[in-house]
């Protein structure tokens, strides 16, 4: 058993006691960041309003299908393995005219095969106003058919750094030939 020890672990301890740095060093790559006790900052939560336009239809689509679903009797009634790529308008009111307010830039993948029930990751990237280049991330399901949905905020960049929060999402309009939609999401989310 000592036998085993010499020949086996103790060669191995040598070779992790000379890879790994010292106690007390840190590694080059971390750096501590002391936040200054002079300039405390106040998170505040903002709640903003906007319509989602998903245009699947058209010449000025905003969505491309980028695997569609096998055709087999399982996944054809919800469409479950489909995934689309977007890029949608955000505006300030429902008609597709409105103020342009940012776009959502991301994924939606039908990801349920009892209902059609998404799995949204997005960004929504603001371009006008206070938040101009700021962004929200989004990820989370979103069942369809449901009035409200809910959907976590997981952060952002810009004016959002650290942003943490929830979006409500519910169908404004829904053109069952087209397959276009105009949702609209109430923001709700905390940030410094």
């Amino acid at each position: 058993m000592t036998g085993t020890f010499l020949y086996v672990l103790f060669p191995l301890l040598i070779v992790f006691s000379h890879t790994s740095p010292a106690a007390g060093d840190d590694p080059a790559f971390l750096q501590s960041v002391k936040l200054n006790p002079m300039k405390p900052r106040t998170e505040k939560l903002s709640h903003f309003r906007f319509y989602w336009h998903d245009k699947v239809s058209g010449p000025n689509s905003t969505v491309v299908n980028i695997i569609q679903p096998p055709t087999n009797n399982k996944t054809s009634p919800t469409g479950f393995g489909m995934v689309n790529m977007i890029d949608d308008t955000l505006t300030e009111k429902p008609e597709a005219g409105s103020k342009l307010l940012g776009r959502a830039q991301g994924f939606y993948g039908v990801a349920s095969q009892e209902e059609v029930g998404l799995l949204m990751a997005m960004n929504f990237v603001f371009c006008t106003g206070k938040y101009n280049g700021s962004t929200l991330t989004i990820l989370g399901r979103n069942p369809v058919f449901e009035k409200v949905r809910e959907m976590p905020v997981i952060g952002g960049s810009g004016l959002f750094r650290f942003a943490r929060g929830y979006v409500q999402a519910s169908t404004h309009s829904f053109d069952f030939k087209t397959g276009d939609a105009v949702v609209e999401y109430n923001v709700h989310v905390l940030h410094y």
